[in-house]
């Protein structure tokens, strides 16, 4: 096929717009979005002359501005619009043909303070068996990293640590031994203690007796959902959004502090549970920024600069 005449971006987009709405039968609002996309594009790079490598570099400048489903929209209009310039003899090739999505960026976890802890600690503390359950829950997820599947499933006998650790089943049915802190260990005898307040009468009693957090509720023991409500209103009550605290933000919370401390990443990869050490080392990330942010406000020079 010969190729056509050249013609400018613009003529190129708008005969590509009026081929998807009189020939494909697009809406108004998909239309609009193409010419959107395509216009971003042309304030990067010429469209009609855009290589492969130039639309890749386009491409990969919208993983930290763009949530992935817009990443996904654009590239489809890219490759709707090369596609559409290579069938009708517009262009020699299509750039877009190999292209392949970029990857967003993993986000940053949700983490808490070391006074925010401090704070729910605080306000976990009590008399009732209810806070001695609530303090063994925050001690265990914070203080041992224990995912919020581990802990609800924990049998009666992981009360028994030895040497200040507990033997977990995690992902995959993996064992580790995750740490248990003598705050923590105080908080299971405490708990202990109160256990029973927390058993069902009659024939749920055997079903739930095997459980640490045994329960009244049908499983037998406290639910990962029922952990959830947990610390939602004990997030309230602490002064902290609720909708900053969760189960695995308290996990999140263990690691970051570990590394904000100065342990290396094979110990803390150790320590959650972690296939793969790339998943552990998001935790630098997190601390790094943390140390930055604290570096800006608090270092004599960094002040002098911002006055």
């Amino acid at each position: 096929m010969s190729p056509r005449p050249e013609l400018r971006s613009s003529n190129l987009i708008e005969v590509f717009l009026d081929m998807m709405s009189a020939e494909r039968g697009a809406g108004a609002n998909t239309l609009a979005a193409y010419a959107r996309d395509l216009a971003e594009l042309a304030r990067h790079t010429d469209p009609a002359k855009a290589d492969r490598g130039e639309i890749q570099t386009f491409l990969a400048g919208l993983v930290k501005s763009t949530a992935p489903s817009t990443q996904a929209r654009k590239l489809s209009a890219l490759r709707q619009f090369y596609g559409f310039l290579y069938a009708e003899g517009f262009r020699g090739d299509d750039p877009t043909l190999t292209l392949a999505a970029p990857k967003p960026r993993r986000p940053l976890p949700k983490i808490l303070s070391g006074e925010e802890v401090e704070r729910l600690l605080a306000a976990a503390a009590g008399e009732t068996a209810e806070a001695a359950r609530l303090m063994l829950i925050v001690e265990m997820l914070y203080g041992g990293g224990l995912r919020v599947s581990e802990l609800a499933g924990l049998p009666l006998a992981a009360a028994q640590a030895r040497d200040g650790f507990l033997r977990v089943v995690g992902k995959g049915r993996k064992e580790r031994f995750a740490p248990l802190s003598q705050a923590a260990q105080d908080a299971m005898a405490a708990y202990l203690a109160v256990r029973e307040d927390f058993l069902p009468k009659g024939a749920r009693a055997k079903k739930a007796e095997r459980y640490l957090f045994c329960s009244r509720s049908a499983e037998g023991y406290l639910t990962r959902r029922r952990l959830h409500q947990l610390l939602k209103v004990l997030a309230a009550k602490a002064g902290i959004d609720p909708a900053k605290l969760s189960p695995h933000v308290l996990r999140h919370a263990f690691a970051t502090h570990l590394v904000e401390g100065g342990a290396d990443l094979r110990s803390v990869q150790t320590l959650l549970g972690h296939a793969d050490i790339a998943t552990t080392q998001i935790y630098t990330h997190v601390a790094q920024g943390r140390l930055a942010s604290l570096m800006t406000r608090a270092h004599p020079l960094a002040k002098a600069r911002k006055s």
